[in-house]
């Protein structure tokens, strides 16, 4: 690991115990207030405290990094510059309905586009992901942090998928329909939990239809270091092309064909 990606690494896990703070507090709380945003999601307070003081907290630290955010949105322009992204609950609606799956998501992006560190940390499953570039992924659970990798399974009959939902697949709706009779067995995790449960081998597909930036960042990274592939649904590597397919790399080129 660069010195520099450590140190930007260790910026990341200080905000998001800061962030951790604040969601845990909200969690379950009485008197959450609960908005409706023009995509007809819901926002809550809790989601605009934590990214208001991430950005706070990275205007101390780097107050020439920029910043781009779910909930306030992004700069005119980030070409030729590294920053920073943050979704600051993904899972709202788990956050609303009182499920502890949850997390606040943070990345850095470099110049040229490529994610050099990612951290998801779900206070209320006591966990916390993390990568930086060239340096691998790990989970931290309770007092202990280990390395973690991707599956080895190489046949889609005996894998494990995970997707969203079945909204939003449109034409491909009846691909990921075949896809899910050709494997082992399927579950909708959703979320950044699909994506970490994948890093650490317990899954081996991951999909979604539509994403944006901030739902993809920090869990590319961590997949990414984990051994695994991550594109969007036409093959293109990153988190810059509006959906997701996730995998421990074996099962990437049957999967994309399937769902074609």
């Amino acid at each position: 690991m660069s010195r520099q990606y450590q140190m930007d690494l260790e910026l990341a896990l200080e905000a998001a115990q800061v962030a951790d703070q604040i969601s845990l507090k909200r969690f379950q709380a009485l008197d959450l207030v609960i908005e409706t945003k023009p995509d007809l999601t819901p926002v809550t307070d809790a989601d605009k405290a934590v990214e208001e003081t991430f950005r706070k907290f990275i205007s101390q630290k780097r107050p020439d990094d920029l910043i781009i955010g779910e909930e306030f949105g992004a700069p005119s322009s980030t070409s030729g510059k590294h920053y920073w992204v943050i979704d600051p609950i993904d899972g709202t609606k788990n956050f609303v309905r009182g499920v502890p799956v949850w997390a606040t998501l943070i990345a850095l992006i470099d110049e040229n586009g490529e994610v050099v560190v990612g951290v998801v940390s779900a206070p209320a499953l006591n966990r916390v992901w993390h990568a930086s570039k060239g340096s691998g992924a790990f989970v931290k659970f309770n007092s202990g942090t280990k390395k973690i990798s991707v599956s080895k399974v190489n046949s889609l009959a005996d894998a494990s998928l995970s997707y969203s939902d079945l909204n939003g697949w449109n034409e491909r709706a009846a691909k990921l329909l075949s896809l899910q009779e050709k494997v082992w067995r399927t579950r909708s995790y959703g979320d950044f939990w699909s994506y970490v449960l994948l890093a650490e081998g317990a899954v081996d597909i991951a999909t979604e239809p539509t994403l944006n930036l901030w739902d993809m960042a920090a869990v590319e990274i961590i997949v990414r270091e984990a051994g695994g592939l991550f594109t969007n649904l036409d093959g293109k590597t990153g988190p810059h092309g509006g959906n997701a397919l996730a995998t421990n790399g074996l099962l990437h080129e049957q999967v994309l064909r399937a769902l074609q």
